[in-house]
């Protein structure tokens, strides 16, 4: 199963103007958390190339491809989806794009007036398996206080979490409950994906916003159609409050950990222990 590159947010000349977000598809490949889920080998895997990458610059030219290791070659623009409202202002979304760009200042009277938003590439979109990877040139557990290179906001976990070590995995008090209908791309949504292969039997879910996982969904079943058990099936459901799914769960986040893809059986519970390393 090949799972895409997620929506990007696409800069136009200098950064400041609100380009359009955008998703394209990687080539497949296991990317598991360096902890070791369990192997996804007979069931979709994740991951793979970056397809092309656009520069610093973040120019307006064609979208990158899918592609492999070293990146596609360009193509055409994708089919538009419904606008998102980011900074303040609206900007419309498309299925591919190379982000980039330079990052903005979110003006005042905006939530999070005075962080920086944008800048991030397709290159940039692969986290790990715990919560608050994904952002370009930053490091460590948590999503507290950071800015948004993607413009989108990092999910919050429904459920009991954040006690003890694992207050990082609390981000509602900052970014709002999943529920929340402010969040660029609207409320978390989630989709279940099931493995055709009799021998795993593989069910893994998609958490992200409404936007993101609509955008995401065609994709995937177009690209994974044979490894998935009932595609004409595979709908989005609004998250529910204590889940499934759950950050012990998780095997990778994307996209400044606004998109988490998690898999039922797996249990890495050193993500309450607060402590990286215990999993890194």
């Amino acid at each position: 199963m090949i799972f895409p590159s997620v929506l990007l947010k696409r800069q136009r000349g200098g950064g400041s103007s609100s380009g359009s977000v955008s998703s394209g598809t990687g080539s497949a490949g296991s990317r598991g958390g360096t902890s070791g889920p369990p192997s996804i080998g007979g069931g979709p895997s994740f991951g793979g190339g970056a397809g092309s990458i656009g520069g610093s610059s973040g120019g307006r030219g064609t979208t990158g491809s899918s592609g492999g290791n070293t990146g596609g070659g360009s193509g055409s623009g994708g089919a538009r989806g419904p606008p998102v409202s980011v900074g303040g202002s609206s900007t419309s979304t498309t299925s591919t794009g190379r982000g980039g760009g330079s990052p903005i200042q979110i003006p005042a009277g905006q939530p999070f007036a005075g962080r920086s938003q944008g800048g991030g590439t397709r290159g940039q979109v692969y986290g790990t398996s715990w919560y608050g990877s994904g952002y370009p040139g930053s490091s460590g557990i948590g999503v507290a206080g950071r800015g948004f290179p993607f413009y989108f906001w990092p999910v919050t976990w429904g459920g009991a979490v954040g006690f003890g070590g694992a207050h990082y995995l609390n981000a509602s008090g900052e970014y709002g409950s999943p529920e929340n209908t402010t969040r660029p791309g609207g409320p978390e949504f989630t989709t279940t994906f099931i493995s055709s292969n009799i021998s795993t039997n593989s069910t893994f879910r998609l958490l992200a916003d409404n936007t993101t996982m609509t955008s995401l969904i065609p994709t995937l079943i177009s690209s994974c159609n044979s490894s998935l058990s009932s595609p004409s099936s595979i709908k989005p459901s609004q998250y529910p409050p204590t889940g499934p799914p759950q950050p012990e769960q998780a095997v990778q986040y994307y996209r400044a950990s606004s998109v988490a893809l998690t898999l039922d059986g797996y249990n890495n519970t050193a993500v309450f222990s607060g402590n990286e390393n215990n999993w890194k």
